[in-house]
């Protein structure tokens, strides 16, 4: 974390200095804004927290109950999603409070008494090393609050507006604001009061009923319902020795249960097969009694027994597979011709199952790949184009994620009798874990990312992946530093440069160095004027050296930009390889040098040549809109 560049900080240095919107932010819901996010579960929070770290930009989210969620119904929490947690500055704490699982037991039927549950399997969670971050499992309320948390000490010091529910919404292109919303007050649902507010975009993320989808004519399509579950948070006596692990649990007697022991010790999570759902039982289903659920809970956990003390939560679903053909406003047969004024994220435009764990996690990333989207249109960054992108990647990645679900829910739909091998579960599990832990997203070349000619010189940052954190030792003070780490979600592009072993003085990164501070086409050199170049990029140089090998007075200025107003020199920003783990080695580097163009996502964008200038240059210039002679 670093501060104190603007003058002494002796409070929390979480909490920025207010700025541009966030001066004297106004307390009630303005006539007009730039950019109108409805609901505030995980989508819309962390699309809120993103944006409110553009100063410049009014951003209001609007929820129509009257306060923060107290009981989510989500609660997995991926690998990749704490990583995005660590960009927002709360991955430590968060993990701190949560339960971490480690480990998935399989348990089956008996093969000498079928009647008996018996374990088998035992994998770990992640047998691949895929993130440094831990799958946790966390209630949904709790990222909601860290996400409040980091919007409120932002520069724009956003917070939600509860008591406004969506009514629906007209858009007129010719209007500089051009999205009219209606909302009704709900802080007073007896006085049936509403209002218009304009907005220049507009954000769904109201959920599976979505009245944001149903305004701009999406309807979600896929397969029907026909399992249902029953699902309870409980605290429970048990002699069930797994009641602390992560289970699948399949009875010889029929009938499946996903364990999730949650954080805090003793809370726990059950989703009970209640099996088949006949056509047009769907009401009698959804009338499953607490009772009944625990009743069959029980059944299938024989000869152990569940003692059940307190209830928390439960309902009653059935599973479900449904996404819309565009995740905005523009229909198909119109897209770039014109540009998109409506969004809608998460459950909005995507259902499936809860037993995957990736709702939540999706969802987030549906927000946070939007989000600094429009933030960098509305600031002139980025040309309108770019909000095209939103839709074309995150609808694949919606597709692949239903895919998934539908096949895993059918493998825990299955009576033990039906699999060829007793392994079948948990041979999928160990196969497919990277998916889940949401690190098999690829976006596909586009204006924002690269073709892959030369991906051969860092083949461990695979273009259109998330960019995979390594070791390193910063020079100036020789701590062991985790590259990725040091991004914060402040929208700027990161450039890493990866240097040949020439010293700091000389060679390619040199070289490189001087047209990213001189040459006119340079992307460090079309910033506004009055803007620094270190405000819209983050360059990072990381030597193949020892850190006690390298003169950091030699190292070029471009990597120690002047920051603040006094004009102190950044020195966070040069690294070296760390004694033990060369990340050279460790992410396929090559010896000659290499330039990793990095998202404000977190995805990697490009892989070039350290002589790849004018690549470096035509790619920037599409990414800002810039014309080129």
């Amino acid at each position: 974390m670093q501060f104190h560049h603007h003058g002494y900080v002796s409070g929390d240095p979480r909490v920025l200095p207010a700025a541009g919107v966030g001066v004297d932010r106004p307390d009630d819901l303005p006539d007009e804004m730039d950019v109108l996010i409805v609901g505030s579960g995980p989508a819309g929070m962390i699309a809120a927290a993103q944006l409110s770290r553009f100063p410049s930009i009014t951003t209001r989210i609007v929820e129509r109950r009257p306060g923060r969620l107290a009981i989510g119904q989500a609660d997995g929490i991926q690998a990749r999603s704490v990583e995005t947690f660590d960009a927002f500055g709360f991955a430590e704490r968060i993990t701190a409070e949560a339960y971490r699982i480690t480990e998935m037991a399989f348990w089956q039927p008996d093969a000498e008494d079928p009647g008996r549950i018996v374990r088998g399997a035992r994998p770990l969670d992640d047998t691949t090393g895929v993130s440094e971050y831990p799958h946790l499992i966390v209630n949904q309320a709790r990222v909601l609050d860290y996400f409040a948390e980091y919007m409120a000490n932002a520069p724009t010091r956003m917070r939600p507006d509860y008591g406004w529910a969506f009514q629906g919404l007209e858009i007129d292109d010719d209007a500089e604001y051009p999205v009219a919303v209606t909302l009704l007050d709900t802080s007073d649902e007896s006085s049936g009061e509403t209002r218009t507010v304009r907005a220049k975009y507009v954000i769904g993320a109201d959920g599976a009923r979505s009245a944001v989808r149903q305004a701009i004519g999406c309807t979600l399509a896929g397969d029907q319902a026909n399992h249902a579950w029953g699902v309870m948070d409980a605290l429970a006596v048990t002699d069930f020795p797994d009641i602390r692990t992560k289970c699948a649990i399949q009875s010889g007697s029929g009938g499946s249960i996903l364990l999730i022991p949650r954080e805090g010790g003793h809370l726990f999570r059950m989703y009970v097969d209640l099996g088949e759902v006949p056509s047009g039982g769907s009401d009698a289903v959804r009338s499953t009694s607490i009772e009944q659920i625990i009743d069959h809970a029980n059944t299938i956990l024989s000869p152990y027994r569940l003692d059940v003390k307190h209830v928390a939560w439960h309902s009653v679903y059935e599973v479900g597979h449904r996404l819309t053909d565009r995740f905005d406003d523009v229909p198909l047969d119109e897209l770039g011709t014109r540009t998109p004024r409506v969004f809608i994220t998460g459950d909005a435009c995507h259902t499936h199952s809860a037993k995957a764990g990736q709702g939540m996690n999706v969802s987030m990333q549906d927000g946070f790949n939007l989000a600094w989207k429009l933030g960098h249109v509305l600031e002139g960054r980025s040309p309108e184009s770019l909000l095209a992108t939103y839709s074309a990647e995150r609808q694949v990645v919606a597709r692949e994620l239903i895919d998934f679900d539908r096949e895993w829910s059918s493998l825990m739909a299955k009576r033990p009798e039906e699999f060829e091998d007793p392994s079948e579960l948990a041979d999928f599990y160990v196969r497919t874990a990277e998916f889940p832990a949401g690190f098999m997203t690829e976006y596909s070349p586009s204006a924002i990312v690269g073709e892959a000619t030369h991906q051969h010189l860092a083949s461990g940052f695979p273009i259109g992946k998330r960019f995979k954190s390594a070791l390193t030792s910063r020079i100036a003070d020789a701590n062991h530093i985790h590259l990725g780490h040091h991004a914060t979600a402040d929208g700027r592009w990161r450039i890493y440069v990866f240097a040949d072993d020439a010293s700091p003085s000389s060679g390619r990164a040199a070289e490189l160095a001087a047209w990213l501070q001189d040459a006119p086409e340079s992307p460090l050199r079309v910033v506004p004027e009055g803007v620094r170049s270190d405000d819209w990029f983050d360059v990072k140089i990381v030597y193949q050296q020892r850190h006690t090998d390298i003169d950091i007075g030699a190292v070029p200025p471009v990597f120690r930009p002047r920051v603040g107003p006094f004009d102190l020199i950044d020195y966070e920003k040069v690294y070296a390889r760390h004694p033990d783990i060369d990340i050279f080695e460790e992410r396929g580097i090559d010896r000659d040098g290499a330039i990793v163009v990095v998202r404000p996502d977190q995805y990697v964008a490009h892989v070039l040549p350290l002589t790849a200038t004018a690549e470096l240059a035509e790619f920037f210039d599409g990414v800002m809109g810039r014309e080129t002679n």
